[in-house]
């Protein structure tokens, strides 16, 4: 298994796209690693777009992201929250700075736009927010998954098997 020794961070707050959540977390239980979810509190019941729940472990304040090796932005409408912790800023800096992998699908570029990650980088997104990453200077690309140094972004759920192989990789290389 060659993920055993990885510790990722699955941040999740509610109306998150329940594939977009899910699919990522167990496809790296599959090869091993260990997937903390992180949300506002620990131990708080967060909804899905489609009604999936997800109980996070710990709170966004509890995390040190020295800690882990990676980090998962999922999609739907919780990135916009998500994207309103400093906490969470701080820890999407720091994975840039140690440049450990950072995945974001569909809407989750919204986080990575408010850590000021983006610019000068290859990304892609759900077309919706297309003008956001590129107002950001992101160099916006419709592929299913763009890979930029660390960074593994990509559009939407039918996109996750590319996706997570591509992430997957990364932190078994990283």
């Amino acid at each position: 298994m060659r993920l055993q020794d990885k510790k990722v961070i699955a941040l999740v707050a509610h109306d998150f796209e329940d594939l977009e959540l899910w699919y990522p977390i167990l496809r790296l239980q599959e090869e091993g690693a260990t997937v903390h979810l992180v949300g506002e509190k620990a131990g708080e019941e967060y909804i899905g777009k489609y009604g999936v729940p997800a109980v996070s472990d710990y709170a966004y304040a509890d995390v040190k992201a020295e800690d882990y090796d990676a980090i998962l932005v999922p999609g739907g409408w919780a990135p916009d929250k998500i994207r309103r912790f400093p906490e969470v800023l701080e820890m999407l800096r720091h994975m840039d700075h140690y440049e450990k992998p950072i995945g974001q699908i569909c809407h989750a570029g919204w986080v990575l736009i408010s850590a000021d990650i983006v610019r000068g980088r290859n990304v892609t997104s759900t077309p919706g927010i297309k003008d956001d990453m590129v107002n950001a200077g992101g160099n916006w690309q419709d592929l299913p998954v763009v890979v930029d140094g660390h960074i593994v972004s990509s559009r939407r759920p039918p996109d996750l098997p590319p996706y997570m192989k591509e992430f997957a990789d990364l932190l078994a290389d990283s």
